[in-house]
């Protein structure tokens, strides 16, 4: 074992980790730090997964690319020492462009989306939603694939509600993201039927 692999395996063990333990960590996995421990992400995403985020971001991109700075995972969302998480798609004003650095977005992002899969439906629904209150992103959106929906969360005080749920051709608007103009016909309707392998 050379001294990387020991150094990689000393950090997975410890509990008070930070960003800079975080970012030493070099062993070929996708983790994110929460509460200043390292959770190991899935495998990397199915073909849909990979498909939907892109057909998510061209949507997006059609209107809101003028003001709005759009990044897709990997990309750290660093919200504190002990808090980074990497969402599928993260939005950032460009007015608010210091957040931005070389380490990736150092801050709350205007908006994060998700998009489920069966391997992370717990982390997105449950601790990724009470991280992204936490740290007062203002909008958090959850995708889901199999069912062609969007679950919209809006953040009031220190708790997200959900204010609707958008599916076929209903016009998906944002109270915070104003800019945002598609249906998830518009994004369903370009994923392939892939088979299973």
């Amino acid at each position: 074992m050379d001294k990387k692999d020991r150094c990689n395996k000393d950090i997975l063990k410890e509990n008070n980790l930070t960003y800079n333990d975080y970012a030493t960590l070099d062993d070929q996995n996708r983790y994110e730090l929460v509460q200043a421990k390292l959770e190991l992400m899935s495998p990397s995403p199915s073909t849909i997964h990979q498909l939907v985020i892109a057909e998510i971001d061209d949507q997006i991109s059609l209107s809101c690319k003028q003001d709005y700075f759009i990044f897709f995972a990997p990309i750290d969302v660093i919200l504190s020492s002990t808090n980074v998480r990497q969402p599928d798609i993260a939005l950032v004003h460009r007015k608010r462009v210091g957040i931005l650095t070389q380490r990736g977005i150092e801050g709350a992002p205007d908006l994060v989306i998700e998009v489920l899969s069966p391997s992370t439906l717990k982390r997105d629904k449950i601790d990724k939603i009470k991280t992204y209150a936490a740290f007062h992103i203002p909008e958090y959106w959850i995708v889901d694939p199999a069912s062609g929906t969007l679950e919209q969360y809006v953040l009031s005080e220190d708790r997200y509600e959900m204010t609707n749920i958008f599916q076929g051709d209903e016009h998906i608007t944002s109270p915070t993201i104003t800019c945002v103009s598609f249906t998830m016909d518009a994004v369903m309707n370009n994923i392939p039927d892939i088979k299973d392998g």
